[in-house]
This record gives structure tokens, C-alpha cells and sequence, in this order.
């Protein structure tokens, strides 16, 4: 296994540690064979595990992965920080700890494995994006590691925003679609209280034909943006954070808008409108301007 030590701020971070420990005599030959020597075995051990130990270039690929993980965990660990990296590489357990470190970093990011993945919890693609040469030009396994991060915590909220606001099973693509649907259901069927702790199902248009008041007060940017505040607050206070990211800044005027479209739906449902009529008015109005937490679901 060759461990290269590359020019300030290129290459794998391990590669990085090991420049700034040899440029600022903080490294000894003899430390840095050791680290050199268990980041070997580690190679090999990877190898057995995941490959094959016995064809050369099986083992190099090992030796990319582990430097890869190590890599990732070090960063980690030392927060970026090239001194305290080093002094965890000099530690009697070496690159093991960064390893370990890193690899459970993989694990908590790689989405649900569907089928049989080569290394267990781990998504056989997210490894090969960290994996690294030790002579490559630019590392970027933490980058990759931070979409990967970036889409783990989208899907948890999805999941998290249907668990917790919906009845049913929705097929909206984007967290905000979902949010404001369960808004826009809290404040037509929660009698215009926001935090009204009720679940959204599909009986809204069935509902609206019969038993809903629209209110004035409902009409207003303060008075949704207020109901959003209520509904976020029932998050955990980082999913919440991580939802704000999401929202656009036109999601409260865009749900104003849906809001006045609701008013002529109700309007057209007692004239009698077939359901015809009334399909056909909400594909019209969603091609004119998308009606942002409009339930998508047929009403029979």
C-alpha cells in the first residue's frame, strides 16, 4: 500500500495530515511507518473481507477504500483539523479509530439496501465515490459524503411529514407540496386552528362541498405564515430547521392563491357542478398558476 503525501490541500485527507506532519517535523520515519504498516494490514484485512486478498489489483482497490474511510472519519474526527488529526494518527491505534469512524459514517447514510450490497450496510456506489487513490489529484469523498448526508435527511423528513401529518398514502414530490397540503387541510378542517392535531385524509373536497366555513381572517400572509410557525413547531426542532431550508419564499402567497381557488371550487360545488366540471376547473386553474397544497387525489 503506498501512502503518497501530496502538496498543501490535495489528495486524499489522510495524504493531507501526513504532508503537514512531515512538512512541520511532527511526523518521525518511525511513526510514519507504523501508520503506513496498520493501514496495510487494514488492506488486507478489507480485502479478505469484501475481495480477494490474493489478486493484486483487488488489494490496491482495498487499499483505496480503506484510505477512503480513514479519510472521511479523520476529517470528522479532527473537524478539519490537520494537528489533531495527526495526533489521532500517532495514537497507538492508528488509522483504525478514523476507519472505524468513517465507515460508520457510510453506514448511516447509505439508503436501505433493496438487494444484496458487496459491503453489508454500506452502498456499494457512496464507497466507490469515497474510495480514493493515494495520488489523486482532488479528493472528493466529503463532498460526496455530504449529499449523501443531504438526501438521508430528505428522505427521514418525508418519511417523518407523512408519518405525522398524513392519514394516507401521497404521492407529492417535494417536502413543500407535502407541508402545505397538510396546512392547507389543517386550516380548512381544523375550524382555522393550525395546531389542530388531526391527520389529512382525502375527504377535503367532499368536506368543502358540505361543511366548511371560509373565513376572511384566513385570507391573509400573517395569518398563514402564523399557522406554518404552529405546524413546524410539532417537528423536532432540526427537521424543522432543515423544512425552512426547503420552503421557497413563494410558499405562503402560493398558498394564499390555492386558498382563493378553494373559494371558487366551494362556490362551483353548491351551484351543483358535475364532477366534470369541477375537474376540469382545477386542471385549468393548476395550468394557469400551480395551486401549491391542493389535494391531487379524485373525489367520486
Amino acid at each position: 500500500m503506498q501512502l503518497v503525501i501530496r502538496e498543501a490541500n490535495e489528495g486524499p485527507f489522510l495524504s493531507q495530515v501526513l504532508r503537514f506532519g512531515r512538512d512541520n517535523e511532527r511526523l518521525s520515519p518511525q511513526q510514519l511507518a507504523a501508520i503506513k504498516g496498520k493501514a496495510v494490514l487494514m488492506s488486507l484485512k478489507f480485502a479478505d473481507k469484501y475481495y480477494n486478498k490474493y489478486k493484486m489489483h483487488l488489494l490496491e482497490q482495498a487499499a483505496h477504500d480503506v484510505i477512503g474511510v480513514v479519510s472521511l472519519g479523520l476529517q470528522e474526527l479532527s473537524q478539519r483539523d490537520t494537528a489533531k488529526a495527526l495526533a489521532l494518527l500517532q495514537a497507538p491505534e492508528g488509522p483504525i479509530k478514523p476507519f472505524q469512524k468513517g465507515w460508520s459514517m457510510l453506514i448511516s447514510v447509505s439508503p436501505k439496501q433493496t438487494g444484496n450490497s458487496l459491503y453489508g450496510d454500506v452502498d456499494a456506489r457512496l464507497l466507490d465515490k469515497i474510495s480514493s487513490p493515494p495520488d489523486v489529484e482532488e479528493w472528493q469523498g466529503w463532498q460526496e459524503y455530504e449529499k449523501a448526508l443531504a438526501e438521508h435527511n430528505k428522505t427521514r423528513l418525508m418519511g417523518l411529514l407523512d408519518s405525522h401529518f398524513f392519514a394516507y398514502d401521497n404521492d407529492h414530490p417535494t417536502m413543500e407540496d407535502k407541508l402545505a397540503e397538510a396546512l392547507l387541510y389543517r386550516l380548512l378542517c381544523g375550524e382555522g386552528d393550525g395546531a389542530a392535531k388531526i391527520k389529512v385524509k382525502q375527504d377535503l373536497k367532499r368536506r368543502l362541498s358540505r361543511d366548511i366555513a371560509l373565513k376572511d381572517e384566513w385570507y391573509g400572509k400573517d395569518y398563514i405564515a402564523a399557522q406554518l410557525e404552529r405546524l413546524l413547531a410539532e417537528l423536532p426542532l432540526d427537521m424543522a430547521a432543515a423544512l425552512r431550508q426547503e420552503l421557497s419564499p413563494g410558499f405562503v402567497p402560493n398558498l394564499l392563491h390555492s386558498l382563493s381557488f378553494v373559494r371558487q371550487y366551494q362556490q362551483l360545488q353548491r351551484e351543483n357542478a358535475s364532477p366534470e366540471k369541477l375537474d376540469n376547473m382545477e386542471m385549468r386553474a393548476g395550468l394557469r398558476h400551480p395551486l401549491l397544497g391542493w389535494p391531487l387525489y379524485h373525489d367520486f
